[in-house]
């Protein structure tokens, strides 16, 4: 924008010229100028067009009050910006007004780095701006270095006569200023990607190998820039790039020698280097007090190595976009289990503690059922019991009783037996006072997996929704992307619905993106590589769902709720499986197919039945189906499958920021909060909260401020209607029972898992264990964080004897320091 004095002349119907300010401010190229005032008006009025709550003089006076004499001229453009947003607490439209004002200083910054001169575009003049620039666009960045030079082989200008320049509006200040700092391509920090550009470039990266490569490009496009879909943030980092690392997630097994082990963590950095999260599993390693024959010494167990993959985590940060991130997973059998533990706490000795690394147990069913049956719980070294790491279900307990027995007869050297509810407790604990080790499953992973015959699942990924076979040799790899479910209601006549043929579409389109990350992906290790190419899994997972209930007026903690969730995720899966049946009709089935679940008409929704049987009925799982399965039976069985695996929801807490909606399957964290990432803090309001209060007269200042006093929580606020408050309760109001039962009725289509956070306002041992067991139970392959709240909201368990063991008894205890991640913790983005 230009915020100097211009002779330009006064468009036709705009706002006349306000005489020019007594404040001067310095130009780019050093000159000076008179303030324009006039200049101000016109690119609020823009910025304001068609935001009927948006007071272009409100913004424009406090831009004058924050204005000083010899200002810069780009410290005037950040004025308008934060003047717009200092609104958006009151009122959610000026975070529109806010994205446009910073889209102006996007346009000026990108328009005048490609074109090398200074060029400004309204939002009526960027159709013809769009098609001129991005032909040059695409020169630009391949000279730069950062853009494929196999883009220049497209047709330029079929593409950019597409591009739709009215979507640049749908952007929130929070989506617009994430895309800014984050994604959009730069020289010497000089942007030139605008973001439609940006959306197309991500799409032509995956349409590099199809055959009409405009047509698709412009079909995924289509996607990418309604927020129908939105892919993983390695993906629209890197697609049409020339370092096109476009997967997600990464998992490994390490290896029970020192060559293994540090070529693992060796892995970790060349996974980490290009945006990938990795999930660790270290059971095989042996532990503290085992033999090692090459020295006739005693290993000092996992912990050292494990400091030196976090230490490898840190150093290795996504080229200064974020922190490489690792979550290591260990088995609940292994001997090193109990200093496993305590890794993220903040006392005792510093050369075994991780406070960068994620970790997370793996946990049998015999464990849950010892806890239960307050049996004992043995622990082995993995080098004396090797088979154990590849066994689940019944093999698994048959072998680990073998096991125990042999320990008994004394022909084993490394083991320790403890009472199976004291280490649960334990675990519980730990969990409550660092938010780690998580809690996951690895018979309901193992189950239900449809690659059962090619392998085990030994570990999840860094948010826990990846269940993929990993050995020494494959690197289990996910490539991930995201529904905007929100994006998918239309009007019916009791209300909105969720529209299945525009989801079916979307589905369709989006396994196809999925699916084309693999074969343009670059690998920067041989061992993903070929475990890529020869199962090609796949994530498809959803965000926007607390938005949809919101906008279909159902209550989150509700049974209506839980149907919905079964509902919407019984299409999307139906839909991907179709999908991806589809594509093995046009190109081929996966290498390792044949044998697979897929391949004997076993669908994730049939994979219950194996996990009712191997639990002796002990499950507590929902059946009910409403498509036709049969069919889709049929055609898996006829056509085959492209993907080993389809659906995986992840946490989306970036590019859900993009889209503006809800992350992933989350409830309301609160309903009005500071969100703070690495694009800065940012007041959110909840703007359908808002509609609904203003539509009663109740949003005022006196509301603003009772939302400040009550952090966001409608509960205390009486004169705000019961249903309402219903409606809009906070993840801390819902009682986490509810989050189990919906997840669990996903959970039935899903051939992953979910990256699930459980909320618990007032945690307490009984509480806990009821809690995870009820996840167990109920047929959950895994949970990711455990969030609670502090002493100041609520009471706290307190701490029984000398061991750290939670009992149930609530009294006030202060919050553990630095505890774990929280819902606006800036670092929390490894997947999505």
């Amino acid at each position: 924008m230009t915020i100097v004095s211009s002779s330009s002349p006064t468009a036709a119907g705009s706002l006349p010229a306000a005489p020019a300010s007594h404040f001067t401010v310095v130009h780019r190229d050093g000159g000076t100028a008179p303030l324009d005032v006039g200049r101000l008006r016109l690119v609020i009025a823009e910025a304001a067009a068609g935001l009927d709550s948006v007071d272009p003089e409100q913004i424009l006076g406090e831009t004058l009050g924050s204005c000083y004499d010899g200002m810069a001229e780009h410290e005037v453009e950040l004025a308008l910006v934060m003047a717009a947003r200092s609104y958006v607490e009151t009122e959610p439209q000026y975070s529109q007004a806010a994205a446009r004002l910073l889209l102006d200083q996007i346009r000026r910054e990108a328009l005048g780095r490609v074109h090398g001169e200074p060029r400004q575009a309204s939002q009526a003049e960027m159709s013809t701006a769009y098609a001129e620039y991005f032909p040059r666009y695409v020169a630009t960045g391949i000279e730069a270095g950062l853009l494929d030079p196999e883009l220049a082989t497209f047709d330029l200008h079929r593409l950019a006569t597409a591009i739709k320049p009215e979507r640049d509006l749908d952007f929130a200040f929070l989506g617009l200023q994430t895309l800014y700092d984050r994604y959009l391509l730069h020289i010497d920090k000089v942007r030139f990607e605008l973001p439609q550009a940006f959306f197309l470039r991500v799409a032509m990266g995956m349409a590099l190998n199809e055959d009409d490569r405009e047509a698709r490009a412009l079909q995924f496009y289509e996607l990418l820039s309604s927020f129908r879909f939105m892919s993983s943030t390695p993906t629209l980092f890197n697609s049409g790039t020339i370092r096109p690392q476009l997967s997600s997630c990464f998992l490994t097994t390490v290896e029970d020698d020192l060559a293994g082990i540090f070529t693992g963590i060796r892995n970790n950095a060349l996974l980490a280097k290009y945006s990938g999260g990795l999930g660790n599993d270290w059971t095989p390693v042996r532990g503290i007090g085992a033999k090692i024959r090459g020295t006739n010494g005693e290993s000092q167990g996992i912990v050292p190595f494990l400091k030196v993959a976090n230490d490898t985590a840190v150093a290795v940060n996504q080229g200064g976009r974020r922190k490489g991130a690792v979550c290591a997973y260990l088995e609940t059998w292994h001997i090193d289990v109990e200093e496993f533990l305590d890794l993220r706490k903040n006392t005792g000795d510093e050369r075994r503690r991780t406070h960068d690394m994620n970790t997370a147990n793996w946990v049998p069913d015999l464990f849950l059922q010892r806890v239960e049956a307050d049996g004992d719980w043995t622990l082995f070294s993995p080098d004396e019991v090797p088979d154990l790491h590849d066994l689940y279900g019944a093999a698994f307990a048959a072998a680990y009783e073998r096991y125990e027995a042999a320990a008994a007869r004394g022909e084993l050297r490394v083991f320790r037996r403890v009472r199976a509810v004291e280490l649960w407790r334990r675990m519980l604990t730990v969990l409550f006072e660092t938010g780690h080790p998580w809690i996951t499953f690895k018979d309901a992973c193992n189950l239900r997996s449809p690659q059962q015959h090619d392998g085990v699942v030994h570990s999840s990924n860094l948010c826990t929704e990846i269940t993929l076979n990993t050995t020494v040799d494959e690197t289990a790899v996910c490539n991930l992307g995201s529904v905007n479910l929100v994006a998918h209601l239309t009007s019916g006549p009791d209300g909105p619905v969720l529209d299945g043929e525009l989801l079916r579409d979307t589905v369709k389109t989006a396994v196809r993106m999925l699916d084309n990350v693999i074969d343009v992906n670059l690998y920067t290790t041989p061992e993903s590589e070929r475990a890529n190419q020869r199962h090609r899994p796949v994530g498809l997972g959803l965000m926007g769902f607390a938005d949809a209930l919101i906008t279909q007026r159902i209550p989150y903690a509700s049974d209506a709720a839980v149907g919905f969730a079964d509902r919407s995720m019984e299409q999307i899966s139906y839909h991907a499986i179709e999908a991806s049946a589809d594509l093995a009709a046009e190109r081929g089935t996966y290498p390792s197919y044949d044998g697979s679940l897929w391949s004997r008409g076993i669908l994730p929704i049939d994979s219950l039945e194996l996990l009712r049987e191997a639990r002796n009925g002990d499950v507590q799982l929902d059946t009910t189906q409403r498509l036709d399965w049969d069919a889709l039976r049929a055609k898996v069985l006829e056509h085959g499958l492209r993907n080993s695996n389809v659906l995986a929801i992840a946490p989306t807490a970036t590019i859900s920021n993009i889209c503006g909606v809800s992350q992933s399957i989350e409830p309301t964290y609160s309903n009005l909060f500071v969100k703070s990432n690495m694009s800065g803090e940012f007041t959110v309001a909840n703007p359908y909260l808002v509609a609904d209060l203003k539509a009663r007269g109740l949003w005022d200042a006196t509301m603003v401020s009772d939302l400040k006093l009550h952090d966001g929580v409608l509960a205390r606020i009486e004169r705000i209607p019961a249903e309402l408050r219903a409606l809009y309760a906070t993840a801390f109001e819902i009682e986490p029972f509810w989050l189990v039962k919906a997840a669990a009725r996903r959970q039935k289509w899903i051939d992953q898992a979910q990256s699930l956070n459980l909320y618990v306002s007032a945690p307490s041992g009984k509480a806990l264990d009821e809690l995870y067991r009820s996840a167990w139970r109920h047929g959950l392959k895994t949970t990711y964080y455990l969030r609670s709240q502090s002493a100041t909201h609520v009471e706290k368990s307190t701490l029984q004897g000398t061991d750290g063991r939670l009992n149930a008894v609530p009294v006030t205890q202060p919050e553990p320091d630095g505890a774990f991640c929280r819902i606006d913790d800036p670092d929390c983005e490894a997947c999505q």
